[in-house]
């Protein structure tokens, strides 16, 4: 059976049996002439709508059915049934002529290194991968002891195996429409992540589980051929004649490799400095600031789903709020449902938050980003004044929260009001960070005014459309500042870097992606596009 239909927009009540969106979708084939045996029919995509409806709230859930078949259906029957024909995303890459003198360096180990690193594999390019951090066991580790000892170390929850999305949710949602997003998401469930991650409209992972899946991944990296380094930083470029000629590694080594895949993700500030004295073309691009907002996950709940909340068959509540005043934007990022609040740090002296949730999202609070976009005039006029901003908020979030990596933390009530004293100490919403490390402490001194100004107008903003954003007893833990790079390395429609022909800039670090997916579509379009340069050694 070649074809697949989808069968799109079937909603039901939350407490109907997942089998009424399968007889529904088979009573709509039989109209279009498609007669297939219920059990050939298989959720395709499913997503609660809990929007109020004439006043009542309960809860629905949306399907979309797919069942494959011979039949093709011409397209007035298709748009009659609310279907469509869906088209699995395979790849097929083209070959170029020229020849690799030695192998393809990869740079980083996140989702668009380890996509790349694995896409070039598959086809015999047999990649070397650096990565300055561990590898995924060693690397929880080192994680655990920073949070009992507060010593940083180099590998952290910024840089090892999987990048900084393995220690996040683990979410695969991404705004963008390249049909290479239903690859990735083949792959990582072949790695090991859960099956729901094939049909929920907002699949995630979970970092308990995503430790394991990037360990397959590497794993299969090297099963096809290629070589993942841990432990090991890219220190220097040598540039001549517009291409790098030799790389060097921490410890010294030197290596001449044929090109090379920047893939090192949105922290490697160092790698970013190092680039600039190379000359290697940056510019400074948008990215934003804030902090981390805490509720009780039952306050979600219920601000979402009304009387109905408590009920296991709905999924942990989520938001995704913004609200824009002129230039400035003030928005919600990476909500992680029953989650945690993470120390998130990769330089020495330097307070940094992100948000983190396991697989059944079962902590007592939930948290999100709770951001404001800094635009480029913002922070000065060199490509790397994004980088110094940032940098001196997570300092000042280390003075503030009196040092050994302690964040400030201030309830919302005291924000909005901009207490100076008298400050309240958590109560109902107990901070998570660091098993609630954290020092109260007025945000305003160590947000910049536009900055918090932006915040309380959203929180207020957003208490329109959730009843919990009105909770004075929220929490919100500072700092927030690594929610995109500040940079973007310059690449041609080729994907090379400009002015450097045989340096291949891609993913989230390199300015082109925001989030697991999309910096895994970029890394296997930059494998690509190295690929339809160069032949394989399979060729």
């Amino acid at each position: 059976m070649n074809n697949r239909i989808i069968f799109k927009n079937i909603r039901l009540p939350f407490d109907a049996p997942e089998e009424c969106a399968l007889e529904a979708a088979r009573k709509k084939a039989v109209q279009i002439g498609v007669k297939a045996d219920l059990s050939m029919f298989h959720i395709n995509k499913k997503s609660v709508d809990a929007r109020k409806r004439k006043g009542a709230l309960k809860p629905h859930f949306i399907y979309s059915v797919s069942v494959d078949t011979d039949i093709v259906p011409n397209e007035e029957e298709l748009t009659k049934a609310d279907a469509g024909l869906s088209v699995r995303e395979e790849l097929s890459p083209k070959f170029g002529s020229e020849t690799l003198a030695s192998r393809v360096l990869v740079v980083g180990f996140g989702p668009a290194g380890m996509f790349c690193a694995h896409t070039l594999a598959k086809y015999g390019y047999a990649p070397i991968v650096i990565e300055r951090g561990s590898n995924a066991r060693e690397r929880h580790l080192a994680v655990e002891s920073f949070y009992k000892t507060g010593k940083l170390e180099e590998s952290n929850i910024q840089f090892g195996a999987g990048g900084a999305g393995t220690f996040s949710d683990g979410k695969l949602v991404t705004r963008i429409s390249d049909p290479k997003c239903s690859y990735v998401i083949r792959m990582m469930h072949e790695f090991g992540a859960p099956d729901e991650i094939l049909y929920l409209a907002k699949p995630h992972i979970g970092t308990d589980k995503l430790l394991g899946v990037v360990d397959k991944a590497a794993e299969e990296i090297i099963k096809l051929g290629g070589e993942i380094r841990y432990n090991t930083r890219l220190d220097d470029i040598e540039v001549k004649n517009g291409k790098i000629i030799s790389v060097t590694l921490s410890g010294g080594e030197k290596i001449n490799p044929s090109l090379v895949v920047l893939a090192t993700g949105h922290s490697a500030r160092d790698t970013y400095e190092m680039l600039f004295k190379r000359g290697i073309n940056m510019i400074p691009k948008p990215f934003s600031v804030g902090v981390r907002i805490e509720h009780l996950q039952k306050s979600v709940d219920e601000s979402l789903y009304g009387s109905f909340a408590g009920d296991r068959r709905l999924p942990c509540g989520e938001y995704n709020l913004s609200h824009r005043e002129g230039e400035k934007a003030v928005y919600t990022f990476c909500m992680c449902p029953g989650g945690e609040v993470v120390a998130a740090a990769s330089e020495e002296g330097g307070v940094v938050t992100n948000g983190m949730s396991r697989y059944k999202r079962d902590g007592r609070n939930a948290n999100a980003a709770l951001a404001v976009s800094v635009n480029p005039t913002d922070c000065g006029k060199s490509p790397l004044d994004g980088v110094e901003y940032q940098r001196r908020l997570e300092r000042l979030a280390f003075e503030y929260g009196g040092g050994n990596y302690f964040a400030p933390a201030e309830t919302v009530g005291d924000f909005i009001e901009q207490k100076k004293s008298g400050l309240k100490e958590p109560s109902s919403v107990l901070p998570t960070y660091m098993s609630g490390k954290v020092r109260i402490t007025d945000l305003n001194e160590v947000l910049p005014k536009n900055i918090s100004d932006m915040l309380r107008l959203g929180i207020h903003r957003f208490a329109n459309k959730m009843r919990c954003f009105g909770d004075k007893n929220a929490l919100l833990t500072g700092v927030e500042t690594r929610t995109s790079s500040p940079i973007r390395i310059v690449r041609d429609e080729n994907h090379k870097a400009m002015l450097c022909d045989n340096l291949y800039p891609c993913g989230e670090g390199a300015g082109y992606a925001g989030g697991i997916t999309s910096a895994a579509v970029d890394g296997i379009n930059t494998a690509f596009a190295i690929m339809e340069r160069y032949k394989s050694k399979n060729q």
